[in-house]
């Protein structure tokens, strides 16, 4: 690769790998395998990268071999009967109130566990519209699939989150859940 190539490949590392793997840990729940998957996605941009930097959305195009990447580690055999219940790392936040930060927390990490629970489509569909602020149509492009089928799977997705989070604050906080879940 020439110095110039490579150069660019490392200011779009260096700029895009913090969110490829936030949104690789919320594909798949598990920070070492979002790590992974991070560092697979910049690889494999890596070894196409003289014929995909002439390209405009290259953010959209790292997303969208992550994407690939993380459906292609699902798929695997040994990924098929392992469950991640991981804890989500807790963040320090100065300005919050003790009490509502652990409410926030709380709710924080029971739409975690929420998404968790969606099919891969739906889940990959929210994170890319609702976490990474894709528009529909550039969902579509990262997911190569029409914007119905965005817009389908963010519909089932939201209904399925919704209920999943339902169900899991009715688990833990029994009767008083109507109060916290909406």
């Amino acid at each position: 690769m020439r110095q110039t190539d490579e150069d660019s490949f490392r200011r779009f590392a260096t700029r895009y790998a913090a969110s490829l793997r936030r949104s690789a840990f919320l594909f798949c729940g598990d920070w070492h395998l979002a790590e992974d998957l991070m560092q697979q996605t910049l690889i494999k941009v890596y070894r196409s990268w003289s014929r995909v930097q002439k390209d405009e959305s290259l953010a959209n195009y790292g997303r969208t071999v992550l994407l690939r990447t993380w459906l292609d580690e699902k798929r695997r055999p040994w990924r098929r009967s392992e469950q991640s219940e991981a804890a989500v790392p807790e963040v320090f936040d100065p300005r919050s109130d003790p009490a509502e930060g652990a409410h926030r927390m709380w709710a924080r990490d029971l739409v975690h566990r929420g998404l968790l629970r969606l099919p891969p489509r739906q889940r990959a569909v929210l994170v890319l519209r609702y976490f990474d602020d894709l528009s529909v149509a550039e969902t579509a492009a990262v997911m190569r699939c029409s914007e119905g089928t965005v817009k389908s799977q963010t519909a089932r997705g939201l209904d399925a989150l919704r209920a999943s989070v339902a169900r899991l604050s009715a688990e833990e906080l029994g009767p008083a859940a109507g109060r916290y879940v909406s």
